[in-house]
Parts: C-alpha cells; structure tokens; sequence
C-alpha cells in the first residue's frame, strides 16, 4: 500500500500537531523530561519523602525490562539510586479495570532483570523496589491522594513478609491530601492541566517541556518512532489483507478491519479518507466502507 504525497504531508502534520500538543501526561513527554536527573530525583522526593533519596546513579526512559511468556514490559522510567533501591515510575491515563494484575506482572518483571540463573535469592535483598503509578483516575475510589500496599500478614497486620517490594499508586483526581501528600500535589495538578506558578518544581517541568519541544533532534526521533510504527501497522495489516471479506460476513465481525480503522483513526486520517483506504484495501462498497468507520 502506498501513500500519495497528499496524505504523506496530512500524515507529517498531524504527527507535528501531535508532538506541540503533548502534556506531561503524554507518555513520550514525560520520558523525555524525566529524563533531567534533577526533575526526576525532586518527583521521586516529593512521591516518596520518607525514602529520602540522595542521588540517581542509573536512569533509563522508556525501558525494555525483560521478555517473559512473548510480553514485553516497558517502563516509562526506571531508576537506581544510590542505595541500589530500584524505582519505576509509570503515568496512567486510562482505567483499564486491571491495574493490580499489571503492577503485579510488572514487580515480577523488576527481579527477573534483577536476578541471573544461579544467583541466590539474597540478591534481592539488595534491590528493594518501588512502583510508583500516576493516575489520572480514582481505581480504588476512596477518594485518596495515594494509596500505598505492601505484603503483610492478614493475622497481624504489624508482621511485614519483608520481601523488599512497594507500589505507591497517586489519583490526580484526589482535592484532599495529607501533610506528607502536599509536596506531590502540585504535580498531581499539572496532570489535570492545572499549572501551579508559585512552585519552582512546576516552573522547572514546564520550561523543560518546552526545551524538548524546541530541540530538532528530538523531534525527528519522535517523527521517525510515529512513521515507523504507522509502517509497522501497515505491513500487519497488509498481511490480514488478504483475506479480505468474507462471503456473508458483516464488517463488524471483521478483525482485520477493524484494527485497520482503529489504527488509521489513531494516525489522524480524516474519515473520508479511510473509507476509500477500506474500500480499496478490502473491496468494500461506499455503505460498507461507512459502515466500518462508524462500527464502535
């Protein structure tokens, strides 16, 4: 399938539109600027203030941590202080309903890159580990600015396991906070794009996120990641292709067309232009094509 210059130039435009448009909460953004240790250490101080961290010796953004059963984890960002404590930090827009089973899947994945065949399970002990999960969203619904487990005995809640591990998850939506809860609340505002000029560290964010912007090279890194991946789904999707409709089958039941609209949706081609892309790719009719496009 090949693109006219036309829709190659729609296609680059809106993927700059998109690049001007990012938040913090866009997930390439806050890699990128968590990627300044001083703009990292201070979230980390203000998420975790008892942990009294002093310095990042190894951070990495957007961090393949391992491969288990074909699923890939990867880490908006991922932190080594100097106590050889392990800190990941992740930022959640949408609420899937699975967040536990993911925090759990992802705490597994932390001591598999932690831990080589042979090692003695001691090795752990000096790794502890702290997820910490923004959320643009209440999972628990208590109303909390965070909400923070670790494994303890259910008959005595004062016996820990001691197996070294803590998720912290914060809810942007939260209007209450506690005395320890304050110093991350500016932070927990940006994500609702509520901007807190009297806070240094919010300032800081904010003429960081403005550099990235600026900087060509990593503008064009973005650029080349968005087509590479829009190639990427073209060539997934050729290879559906063929198949095409079956006979007697509504295009709502397809799964290749609808992966293929979705897709295209999420690459900002305007409706019309997916329906031709549909009727040509999968020899739909006009009423078909528009049929599949409104399909939700």
């Amino acid at each position: 399938m090949s693109y006219s210059p036309e829709t190659n130039s729609s296609i680059i435009a809106n993927i700059m539109e998109r690049w001007q448009k990012m938040t913090i909460t866009s997930d390439p953004m806050f890699g990128m600027v968590m990627e300044n240790k001083k703009i990292c250490l201070e979230l980390i101080r203000r998420a975790l203030p008892r942990l009294k961290v002093n310095e990042i010796v190894h951070l990495t953004t957007q961090k393949d941590i391992n491969v288990f059963a074909s699923r890939k984890v990867r880490y908006d960002v991922y932190v080594r202080d100097d106590h050889g404590r392990i800190i990941v930090i992740e930022m959640q827009l949408a609420n899937k309903g699975n967040l536990p089973l993911r925090l759990r899947y992802y705490q597994e994945q932390i001591d598999h890159g932690l831990i080589r065949p042979g090692d003695n399970y001691r090795t752990l002990t000096r790794h502890p580990t702290y997820v910490i999960m923004f959320c643009d969203f209440d999972y628990f619904g208590r109303g909390w600015a965070s909400y923070a487990f670790e494994h303890r005995c259910l008959r005595d809640l004062s016996l820990e396991l001691g197996d070294r591990r803590k998720i912290i998850i914060f809810n942007a939506m939260a209007k209450k906070f506690t005395t320890e809860e304050k110093p991350i609340k500016s932070f927990l505002d940006l994500m609702r794009k509520r901007v807190d000029n009297n806070d240094r560290f919010i300032t800081q964010i904010q003429n960081e996120i403005t550099k990235v912007k600026q900087d060509p090279e990593r503008r064009a890194g973005f650029m080349k990641f968005e087509l590479d991946l829009m190639d990427a789904k073209r060539e997934a999707h050729e290879k559906g292709l063929e198949e095409g409709l079956k006979e007697g089958q509504s295009v709502a039941n397809n799964k290749a067309i609808k992966e293929f609209v979705i897709n295209f949706k999420e690459l900002g081609l305007d409706t019309q232009d997916i329906k031709q892309r549909l009727m040509r790719s999968f020899n739909l009719t006009a009423e078909q094509a528009t049929q599949a496009v409104q399909n939700k």
